[in-house]
């Protein structure tokens, strides 16, 4: 886990902080090609009526645009939760080539959390996976989110 990896991670959870403000689940996400800032996203499903606007999918769409192109090689995603398998599988369709999350998700997780849809052996690319980068901090917000919606 470099500096980087933890500065961008950390504004992935500042904007994590929006979606909440929104009554969304707190998660947000940053996507880099080399030091610049492409695209940053937060979940807003709820507000948009969109079952795929996760904050992966919402920077995925923005940085394409900004490139007009779909596939966004030689970049990261920074993500505060783990990635779903509908998100895991756009990272792997948008060639993105690193992929660093802060928590897991035991429940939905694609990336190791509940299955690895990374660990099939028949895509033409796939992702580096790093995660638990800043994992407490990660963590903490999605559970105190949760704790206040009980």
């Amino acid at each position: 886990m470099s500096a980087d990896d933890q500065r961008y991670m950390r504004r992935a959870l500042e904007l994590a902080q929006r979606a909440e403000a929104l009554g969304e689940v707190p998660v947000g996400a940053v996507l880099v090609e080399g030091e610049e800032i492409l695209a940053e996203a937060w979940n807003c499903p709820i507000a948009s009526h969109d079952p795929t606007a996760h904050a992966e999918i919402l920077a995925l769409r923005a940085a394409g645009e900004q490139k007009k192109n779909y596939r966004l090689v030689n970049t990261t995603l920074y993500v505060t939760l783990e990635p779903c398998g509908m998100c895991a599988l756009a990272l792997i369709h948008a060639r993105v080539a690193r992929v660093v999350f802060g928590a897991a998700d035991p429940k939905t997780g694609a990336l190791g959390g509940a299955y690895d849809l990374f660990s099939v052996s028949n895509h033409n690319h796939l992702p580096e996976v790093l995660g638990g980068v800043l994992v407490e901090r990660c963590a903490e917000q999605l559970q105190q989110f949760f704790r206040q919606r009980r």
